[in-house]
């Protein structure tokens, strides 16, 4: 069995001041083993749970770029979340940006 890498802190730095009701957009970057692991998948799985709009794609460097959008604190624990991902994940990193882009209602994955 392999060891999981410890959760890292919950609430990105660009999180931390907000009303938990106030919406917020993200785009997260993703790396380590991130690919071919049903990452994109349960990312949409966790954004539905927590009633976030936005997507996931996989980019050419072996990372996963992800965009929610959603009250804050969703968005937060969204966030966390994406340090575990599913079983298979092995996560190294993820890089948290504010997105000021519109995104569209639903969760696609690309």
């Amino acid at each position: 069995m392999r060891c999981r890498r410890a959760r890292q802190p919950n609430r990105p730095s660009i999180l931390s001041d907000l009303d938990p009701s106030d919406s917020r957009s993200v785009r997260c970057l993703v790396a380590g083993r991130v690919q071919g692991v049903f990452y994109r998948a349960s990312a949409q799985h966790q954004a539905a749970q927590l009633s976030l709009d936005g997507w996931a794609r996989n980019l050419s460097d072996g990372r996963v770029e992800i965009v929610v959008t959603g009250a804050a604190e969703a968005v937060a624990e969204f966030c966390a979340w994406l340090w575990e991902g599913p079983p298979a994940a092995r996560v190294e990193s993820v890089t948290v940006e504010v997105y000021e882009q519109v995104v569209q209602p639903g969760f696609d994955v690309g």
